[in-house]
């Protein structure tokens, strides 16, 4: 059963009589116009009309030379013909319309041309394989336009060559992708399509009652037709339904569904219309070979004007072969021009080469100054963070203290810039790779705007979210980098807007396979943008002149947004009137594939009580942060010593057990990575973290390959210092 294309066909023409240009208006309307009736005439099988329009049609578009008419006129004329008067015509129809075609732009006809031409090789027995690739071609054009209907179309007719040729295993996978959407929105015809096809394909597993069941749905929504074209499809329904009985030997309705298509089939094709249609079809014809002859005539005219010209060519030959010994002249006198030019480009060349040399190295000395930079930033900042904890917990009374709540803040602050610039330099250096793991969209948006309520109340604004309840609990894809794209979006939005409202939403999109699109929305009432200014707020560095308020910033946040969402193969759209608002929306598709989610849940690890004492060594050279680590360890019931030299961390470990070593990189005398080789070397298995301020990804090859377990990064947080160090424990004592 093949699916009609003659009703988007209709809706297209319809549309598109409304975007021709006013130049030749009056004249495309009056094509257009033809082409729809026809296309309608069709639809009720009322062919001989609709050719007549068709060819009608065609002339004109021919007289306007309009390949995008003309393509759909020689469309209709091959629908006409493969139905009521003659199939290999009809093909040579179709490619005439697919080849002016493809002098357009419009990839919906294409869509169209390539289902039409999987129809007749599929359903009149030419050659099924090609059918299938002819379907696959129309396949590419309805992904690309993104066009719903037409794609379902596609891989219905996908689904009827398949199952055609017997290849039920193929066809399945189609017909499934399809089952949710023709349920839900699909069209009478599509609906009466997929029942039938689940009916061959559980009768073809032999699941008879099955197979039944979704027959009589299919006859069932058959009543329900009042367009005649759709008898086509019945027919062959009623065919399918009537092999299925004779196949359970069930000969009595076998024979009643016979009788059905038979006189269906004579209703629907007449002997007089198709006498009709065989006289307006020949006309059509007529005009085709009138075309072909007057491009031939055309061609000898042409040819008798080449032969008058035979002589003028002669002569301008005579004229290039002067011009021609004219350039040898000066081709040899410049040849030594030539030889100087080319030794400049070489030096040139050479040039360009050491530039290029000295532009990588300069890359490479820059990737190298931030991740320095960053690592002595973050040092003194552990210390800053520490050293300020310490004193609230040995100072419970200075807890609401504004001089020590604006250290920790400026020290966090500081902190975050650190990390924008070292993330800003990952994406560029494309050293950033998106990790699976599974999350709730709700949790993390709620946890986002729980963390940045306090912005909200300093500016007296209003926080909501509005979360589509169709979005699946869980879905997996890249939950950190997400969430860093809505902090750095909703805290934007909340310190451009004072006394009103942040709306932060999410809703489902679209589902494509396990695929579930998501939209993503962050709307303000705040100051907006001007247009001139909308270009520039995704760069690096860029802040926006305000007029009032102190916005505090790097001008990284928008830039960091824009390249995450591109990583997540999305795109960021902006709209904004100043005084009115600024929205900001993105959509990203997450699997949602029930295996996959089982699959990373059995490879987390479980976080065990923290009910244990241990004795850690501490390798650190640093001062202060041996005061703030020791500090953190001994709070939390564990037994610290403390040891600046990783020499003197060997000789300790040979003679007394510790159960844990938290191993600085970079020290003096001998650095973390050393030490840990040399521990290693002497057969000593104890567990090793390192604890840096370098970024982990550009120590964590390093790291391993000497023999470190894990990596901490200060500042940390404890919690997540004491989940690694009882995981490693555990892990140890259970190998």
């Amino acid at each position: 059963m093949k699916v009609s294309k003659i009703i988007p066909l209709l809706i297209a023409l319809f549309i598109f009589q409304f975007g021709v240009s006013q130049e030749r208006a009056h004249s495309k309307k009056q094509i257009e116009k033809m082409l729809i009736d026809a296309g309608d005439s069709f639809f009720r099988i009322e062919i001989d009309k609709s050719l007549n329009l068709s060819k009608t049609a065609l002339n004109d578009a021919h007289r306007l030379k309009d390949n995008a008419l003309m393509a759909k006129a020689y469309n209709v004329i091959g629908l006409n013909f493969e139905e009521f008067y003659d199939v290999n015509k009809s093909i040579t129809y179709y490619n005439n319309a697919l080849n002016h075609a493809k002098l357009t732009s419009n990839d919906t006809i294409k869509d169209w041309i390539y289902n039409n031409l999987g129809n007749v090789y599929t359903f009149e027995k030419i050659d099924a394989d090609k059918g299938i690739d002819y379907y696959k071609k129309a396949l590419t054009y309805s992904l690309k336009i993104n066009d719903s209907t037409e794609l379902i179309y596609t891989k219905l007719n996908l689904v009827s060559a398949y199952f055609r040729i017997k290849n039920f295993k193929d066809g399945i996978s189609y017909l499934d992708e399809c089952k949710s959407y023709v349920n839900r929105k699909g069209e009478l015809e599509a609906r009466i399509s997929l029942n039938s096809y689940y009916g061959n394909y559980f009768s073809s597993l032999n699941q008879n009652a099955k197979a039944e069941q979704y027959f009589k749905e299919a006859v069932r929504l058959s009543k329900e037709n009042t367009q005649e074209l759709l008898n086509l499809n019945i027919c062959d329904l009623y065919t399918d339904f009537s092999i299925f009985y004779k196949k359970i030997k069930n000969y009595e309705k076998a024979l009643y569904y016979m009788e059905l298509y038979k006189d269906l089939k004579e209703k629907v094709y007449k002997v007089e219309r198709i006498k009709r249609v065989k006289l307006a079809g020949s006309e059509i014809e007529l005009d085709e070979y009138q075309r072909q002859i007057n491009k031939i005539e055309g061609e000898k005219h042409q040819q008798l004007k080449d032969l008058k010209e035979s002589k003028l060519i002669v002569l301008l030959f005579v004229i290039i072969l002067f011009i021609l010994l004219l350039l040898l002249y000066t081709f040899y006198k410049n040849s030594s021009y030539r030889e100087r030019s080319n030794s400049d480009l070489k030096v040139a060349n050479e040039e360009l080469k050491i530039a290029k040399e000295k532009a990588e190295e300069a890359s490479q000395l820059k990737t190298q100054f931030v991740s320095t930079i960053s690592h002595e930033l973050r040092t003194p900042l552990y210390g800053v963070v520490g050293i300020t904890n310490i004193i609230l917990d040995e100072h419970k009374e200075l807890a609401n203290s504004p001089h020590l709540n604006s250290l920790k803040f400026s020290a966090r602050y500081l902190l975050s810039l650190v990390n924008d610039l070292l993330q800003i330099n990952k994406i560029e250096e494309n050293k950033i790779t998106l990790e699976n793991m599974i999350f709730n969209v709700t949790d993390e948006i709620i946890t986002i705007v729980d963390s940045l309520e306090f912005i909200a109340v300093k500016n007296n604004n209003k926080l909501y979210t509005e979360i589509d309840s169709k979005i699946p609990e869980f879905l997996i894809g890249d939950k950190l980098r997400l969430s860093q794209v809505f902090m750095n979006l909703v805290s934007n939005a909340l310190k451009f807007t004072k006394d009103g409202n942040v709306t932060v939403s999410a809703k489902l999109d679209r589902i494509e396979g396990s695929k579930h699109y998501l939209y993503f929305e962050v709307k303000d009432t705040g100051v907006g943008i001007a247009k001139e200014d909308q270009e520039k707020i995704f760069e690096k560095f860029v802040q926006i002149e305000r007029k009032e308020g102190d916005y505090q910033g790097t001008g990284l946040g928008l830039s960091i947004v824009q390249r995450l969402t591109e990583l997540f193969g999305s795109k960021i759209y902006l709209e904004s009137e100043e005084g009115k608002g600024t929205s900001f929306s993105f959509t990203i598709g997450f699997d949602a594939d029930e295996s996959k989610k089982n699959e990373i849940i059995n490879n987390i690890d479980v976080d065990l009580s923290l009910n244990q004492f241990y004795k850690i060594l501490v390798v650190e050279d640093n001062k202060i942060n041996q005061i703030v680590t020791k500090k953190i360890l001994e709070s939390n019931n564990f037994k610290c010593t403390i040891l600046d030299d990783g020499y003197a961390a060997i000789n300790l470990l040979e003679s007394e057990h510790f159960d844990v070593v938290l191993m600085d990189i970079n020290m003096p005398i001998i650095n973390g990575f050393e030490t840990t080789k040399l521990i290693r070397k002497k057969e000593i298995s104890i567990p090793i973290i390192a604890l840096t301020a370098f970024d982990k990804q550009e120590i964590l090859e390093q790291a391993l390959s000497c023999g470190m377990n894990d990596i901490i990064i200060k500042p940390f947080e404890q919690a997540k210092l004491f989940q690694v160090i009882n995981n490693l424990i555990n892990k140890k004592n259970a190998d």
